[in-house]
């Protein structure tokens, strides 16, 4: 009778271990799916302005000296580009600061100009934007008839800025017209 009872116990284990459920299969991890990435807002370049760099803020300013040397009002002193771009309407001044330094009473002194910018962009950025609207500045006015070797041009990129806000960042896009 010993055997009928082993055979009961190993039966009643087989049908328990085939009664309980079966184990579910591993499951699939959910493909995952690349969620796109926001673009990077634009990095100003040289040959992608400022997309803030409002055209119609920016300006020249000439020192007092030269203005009253050279006949030219305060309206004409302070006039748009386009980033770092000279205006062809703009030119009717450039032209009388090259007569004045060339022919007219300031001849003989050399003309500096100083390049700035807002401090919105990063550091080497604005000395570099600087420098390339002091020196757009200068080939407008050279190829008005004033010598190239009579301008200096130099960049203070945002090292002089002052503004907080756009009103004034407007102030700090600029190049002044100095004489030495």
């Amino acid at each position: 009778m010993r055997i009928p009872t082993l055979v009961v116990l190993a039966w009643s284990s087989a049908l328990a271990a085939c009664g309980s459920d079966p184990k579910p299969p591993p499951e699939v991890p959910a493909p995952v799916v690349a969620q796109p990435t926001p673009a990077p807002p634009p990095q100003p370049t040289p040959e992608n302005p400022k997309p803030d760099d409002n055209p119609s803020k920016s300006n020249i300013v000439i020192s007092d000296e030269i203005k009253k040397a050279c006949g030219i009002s305060d309206a004409e002193a302070h006039f748009a580009y386009d980033s770092a771009n000279v205006r062809d309407q703009d030119k009717l001044v450039l032209k009388k600061l090259a007569d004045c330094f060339s022919t007219g009473p300031l001849k003989g002194r050399q003309m500096n100009l100083v390049g700035h910018a807002d401090p919105r962009g990063d550091e080497e950025y604005n000395r570099v934007l600087g420098q390339r609207r002091a020196d757009n500045v200068k080939n407008a006015i050279s190829s008005l008839g004033l010598a190239a070797s009579r301008i200096a041009t130099t960049s203070r990129g945002e090292d002089e800025a002052r503004g907080t806000s756009e009103q004034s960042w407007s102030e700090d896009r600029r190049v002044d017209v100095l004489a030495n």
